[in-house]
């Protein structure tokens, strides 16, 4: 086992192509039923003379390119949104390539089938993917690129390529010939690479597993970084944009020629979500707006309110007849002859994506093309519905992704994308759409609330003998990918629902309950409210039997290594059971989600008022395999801190059909002197890394709800977590 303390393609197809007039060399992947060179920007791409600054054109996700001048080029098919994939995926490639990973430059890839995140199904930056779906895909990239390269020197030099050695972009013979890549590009570009190269052995490696500092670092320090709020194109003028303030409201009236006769104001248009102001400028835009005096007619949600949504959902979880995803045994039978029975309900409110960047984008509609450029984590599907919404062909719209200012599931969302597309359209001319702060927080796609039931019978010794789970709430998948659930279980409801303790009754069901407030894939998307539950619960299941929280959850994962792992390493790393500060007290929890196990300790008072404060959080991940342990840092920090947020303080209220929350001032995320001491152990010794951006954020909310039951005695079970 390697630890790590860190403190504070089946059925793949591989395409070779060539520019060999110009000197480079193009190596790729394409997908099943893909050919590259169907895409006409790709075979555009072949017959144009590259550029070393920057390619003109596409190939097969994330492909390399080897100019001319020496430099290597790769196309990033991942959105980066502060997870480091312009760091991690050309790691991937200089590795295999055996180039000086410093001179590897990064370029977005555009929208296009040839960039689909296979784990996903589609060009999507989400569910901790990145990296997992990349790392073997990238390396193969990286091989195959210098396997050509080498039999193309041995070709020149007539010998065999097992005498030749390639290493920082120069291929070197047996007698001292030398060739750079550059040099070797052209006639490597006519060769065919094997499908199936063989990779270095992970001992080997010098760059992946390392601490490499971050590609994108200095142009974020700097200002030259450009995040789509940054971003201009010829031409283009500014839009704010009114939507209704209640959900599914429609325009009741407006005063456009008011709003006309604003200093800087060139068009004011109707569109399917409201009245849009597109002016010179931002301000004079959202000042315009303002002077619109749009009305509104609320529609049928007028009355809504959160209390009774809540209602609603809880009704949902106790409706006989559900659909059930797991039987184990007979948990009815075992439950009557329990000599215990423990039941809770545990409620999770909406939740917002709070970005720092706000929801923004540029459209440039024409005739027979339209460009998007800005900030999304679904190229694809930005392509996709665009070309619907324009009736137009995908390959007529262009997707140029800039850097993303946060995106934690929302950017997945288009809406903000199609708004600026109809903008445009209306107004003839290329139109950036700018979301307030206050938009971005009244029309978020929330994350889902959610009511889960759990139920436990004890023998006599305190060990469960059934377990029941009920689960209910809203249903993104079911609006945004419905083939995905099939009757009516939604897997992406159930993420950590499984528990993985050694009970031999269980049963789980779960409720779709959509309703009208809209809802999106959130930072660890289920994973958040089963773990909270789930942790929660057996902690109260260890309180009944009179057992610490670690023995009882110990004896209960006998059979399962890799949690034992993690939680025996959380409990050694944090001094469980040890005297600790006056005044504080110790929770845990444990979970595995996106291929990575973890456990994590969190370190709590409670001031006399009831106020909770997080001093410390042990995390232990095992994430199988590591290609940045700087990234991974980076990453559990973050999941801390934004978890943190949803545990202790944040939530979206529903009143009169409106969101409650308008800005920071009533929606308060972590401040710098809230955030507790991070400590992080990390175990990397596997053949290939499990997912890090989202799992650590779920086991916050359990590990400081169990740490203020060891203080109070109360359970919380309800968050955001409150004792006042």
């Amino acid at each position: 086992m390697t630890t790590q303390r860190v403190n504070s393609s089946s059925r793949r197809t591989f395409l070779q192509g060539g520019a060999a007039a110009g000197g480079a060399l193009f190596v790729g992947f394409v997908l099943p039923g893909c050919s590259a060179f169907d895409d006409p920007a790709v075979a555009a791409a072949a017959k144009a003379p590259p550029t070393p600054a920057a390619p003109t054109s596409a190939m097969p996700n994330a492909w390399i390119r080897v100019g001319s001048d020496n430099s290597v080029t790769i196309l990033c098919a991942r959105s980066e949104m502060g997870q480091g994939t312009f760091t991690s995926m050309p790691t991937l490639i200089a590795e295999e390539l055996e180039v000086d990973l410093s001179k590897v430059k990064v370029e977005m890839a555009p929208a296009g089938e040839l960039y689909i995140n296979a784990m996903l199904g589609g060009q999507l930056t989400g569910g901790s993917t990145s990296v997992k779906d990349a790392y073997d895909r990238l390396r193969v990239a990286g091989a195959q690129a210098r396997i050509v390269l080498v039999q193309a020197a041995a070709d020149r030099w007539k010998v065999d390529p097992s005498q030749c050695r390639a290493q920082d972009a120069v291929v070197t013979g047996p007698a001292g010939q030398k060739a750079t890549y550059g040099e070797l590009a052209a006639a490597a570009s006519k060769l065919t690479p094997p499908k199936e190269p063989k990779l270095k052995d992970p001992k080997s490696f010098r760059y992946v597993g390392k601490w490499v500092p971050r590609f994108d670092t200095p142009a974020k320090c700097d200002g030259s970084a450009e995040f789509g709020i940054d971003a201009k194109v010829p031409g283009m003028l500014t839009a704010a944009l009114a939507q209704s303030p209640a959900f599914g409201g429609k325009v009741a009236r407006f005063d456009a020629a008011k709003a006309k006769a604003m200093p800087g104001v060139r068009h004011v248009v109707q569109i399917s979500s409201g009245v849009a102001v597109v002016a010179d400028t931002y301000w004079q835009a959202k000042q315009a707006l303002i002077a619109a005096d749009v009305q509104w007619d609320d529609g049928p949600n007028a009355k809504l309110s959160s209390e009774a949504i809540a209602a609603e959902v809880r009704q949902a979880a106790n409706r006989a007849g559900s659909p059930t995803f797991k039987k184990v045994g007979d948990a009815d039978k075992a439950m009557k002859s329990a000599a215990k029975r423990l039941e809770a309900g545990y409620d999770i409110p909406y939740t917002a994506h709070v970005t720092m960047e706000p929801m923004n984008f540029i459209a440039d509609v024409r005739a027979d093309s339209c460009l998007l450029v800005g900030p999304t984590q679904f190229q694809q599907l930005a392509q996709g519905l665009t070309a619907n919404l324009l009736k137009m062909k995908p390959e007529q719209v262009q997707v140029r992704t800039t850097f993303l200012g946060g995106g934690f599931g929302r950017r997945v969302e288009v809406d903000f994308v199609l708004q600026a597309v109809e903008i445009s359209k209306a107004a003839g001319v290329p139109v950036k759409l700018i979301w307030s702060r206050e938009d971005d927080m009244t029309h978020d796609v929330y994350r889902p609330i959610s009511h889960i039931r759990l139920t436990a019978g004890l023998d006599k010794a305190g060990k469960p003998v059934a377990f029941k789970y009920s689960h209910a709430g809203p249903s993104v998948t079911k609006r945004m990918f419905p083939a995905f659930v099939k009757d009516g279980v939604d897997p992406f409801m159930l993420e950590a629902a499984p528990i993985p303790y050694d009970i031999p009754n269980q049963t789980g069901t779960v409720a779709i309950h959509d309703t009208p407030v809209p809802t999106g894939f959130w930072r660890s998307v289920s994973h958040g409210l089963n773990a909270f539950a789930n942790e929660s619960f057996i902690d109260e299941m260890a309180a009944a039997a009179r057992k610490d929280p670690v023995e009882y959850r110990r004896a209960l994962l006998a059979k399962e290594p890799k949690y034992l792992r993690v939680l025996n390493l959380a409990a050694e790393k944090s001094g469980w059971g040890k005297p600790l500060p006056a005044g504080r007290k110790q929770g845990i929890a444990v979970m595995e989600g996106y291929g990575t196990y973890l456990a994590q300790v969190a370190e709590v008072s409670v001031s006399s008022g009831g106020e909770i404060k997080l001093h410390r959080m042990v995390v232990v991940a095992d994430v199988g395999a590591t290609v940045n342990p700087n990234i991974v840092q980076q990453q559990i920090e973050s999941s801390v801190v934004y978890g943190m947020g949803a545990a202790m303080y944040d939530q979206i209220t529903v009143k009169q059909g409106r969101v409650q929350q308008t800005n920071f001032h009533d929606y308060r995320v972590p401040r710098m002197n809230e955030v507790p001491q991070i400590e992080i152990h990390l175990i990397a010794d596997g053949d290939k890394p499990g997912g890090i951006g989202e799992p650590v954020t779920a086991l916050v909310a359990p590990s400081v709800a169990n740490a203020v039951f060891a203080i109070t005695g109360k359970r919380l079970r309800k968050l955001p977590l409150r004792l006042a």
